[in-house]
């Protein structure tokens, strides 16, 4: 296993991060099968894990606690706030008032006194981004978390979050954990070179694109919509819909070239992932031991130039051959009045 330093925090961490949104009753509910995943990826030089306070509705939060008891001290423990957390108003956002009782919470299911990497799951355009630092500086001060990082932010967002952070004083947003594939690559545009900038550290998700890269996909092939990733959005994988054939035309040509490097499509996967400088860290998240089993066996692999580049021509630098946060439209986006004048102001026009 290769290890790097997460960003400017001195932290570090192995270039295969441990993801558990799979652990809990979305996935996997057998906490001792989880129990031995962890274990088995620590066994095997993984010290970075994240979970998240939604994953399982605070399940995997509480698996991972229950996994790391005696082994504590040596990972690097990630986690996340952000999303909806039960019934009720105030329980969901980035507010003061929601993160002072959502870090306590998670402490309190990971069975831990402090947290590593508290991540900010999600922008809210509800919240000024001073009071979100403001409460995780605080945070940091208090020994609650060592760091703080967002997640899936637009870099515009990650900027102005910068210049807040100088303008009063307050911690920075040290991490950013955004999507990242051989078919999703347009964070290389703006993300990653705005990361580089600012010394952050970049751990990625979806290096499989939600499984698409996994190997058990092919042009072609009738893909049965109704079990396994493709019943969770089938959209991503109906061969019927127009959106999908570039990405069926790339998964071909990378199947090929996996084949001429004799590895597998998900060890090209993730060694194109951790091959971008500014990416520290690629998150993995397996269902069972077999599944990370079959990850960790490429962990050693390094691409070379001419790899990379019949890459490059497949899939173009800064290309997303899908939308990989369709699910989580900006609001600019979503919300048609955000976009749109009122009656008046228009007809004056």
């Amino acid at each position: 296993m290769r290890y790097r330093t997460l960003g400017g925090t001195g932290m570090e961490v192995s270039a295969y991060c441990l993801g558990t949104m799979n652990f809990g009753f979305v996935a996997n509910s057998d906490h001792e099968s989880c129990i031995r995943i962890v274990h088995t990826a620590l066994d095997q030089g993984i010290n970075f894990v994240d979970t998240a306070d939604m994953y399982a509705a605070g399940e995997s939060e509480i698996i991972v606690g229950k996994a790391l008891e005696g082994r504590r001290d040596d990972v690097v423990l990630a986690t996340k706030v952000h999303f909806q957390m039960g019934e009720g108003r105030n329980r969901s956002g980035n507010s003061r008032r929601w993160i002072t009782r959502a870090v306590e919470d998670s402490l309190r299911r990971l069975r831990t006194d402090w947290i590593d990497l508290y991540q900010v799951h999600r922008p809210d355009y509800s919240t000024d981004v001073e009071e979100t630092l403001g409460v995780l500086t605080d945070l940091v001060r208090q020994g609650k978390i060592r760091a703080f990082g967002c997640s899936s932010f637009p870099v515009e967002d990650i900027v102005d979050s910068h210049h807040v952070a100088e303008r009063r004083g307050l911690m920075r947003f040290r991490t950013e954990q955004p999507p990242y594939s051989l078919l999703a690559r347009g964070i290389e545009a703006d993300v990653l070179p705005a990361c580089q900038r600012h010394r952050m550290g970049v751990l990625t998700w979806s290096p499989l694109a939600f499984g698409f890269l996994s190997g058990k996909y092919r042009k072609g092939d009738a893909i049965d919509l109704t079990q396994g990733r493709p019943a969770v959005v089938p959209a991503r994988f109906d061969p019927a819909l127009a959106q999908n054939a570039a990405k069926f035309d790339a998964l071909e040509q990378l199947i090929d070239l996996a084949g001429d490097i004799g590895c597998t499509l998900p060890e090209l996967a993730l060694a194109f992932v951790t091959a971008h400088p500014a990416v520290t860290s690629a998150i993995i998240g397996p269902r069972t031991l077999d599944h990370l089993d079959g990850i960790l066996k490429g962990a050693s692999l390094t691409l070379d130039d001419a790899v990379l580049d019949r890459i490059d021509e497949i899939v173009p630098p800064g290309t997303d051959l899908y939308a990989p946060l369709a699910s989580w439209p900006p609001p600019a986006l979503a919300t048609p009045a955000l976009r749109r004048r009122p009656p008046g102001d228009r007809a004056a026009a």
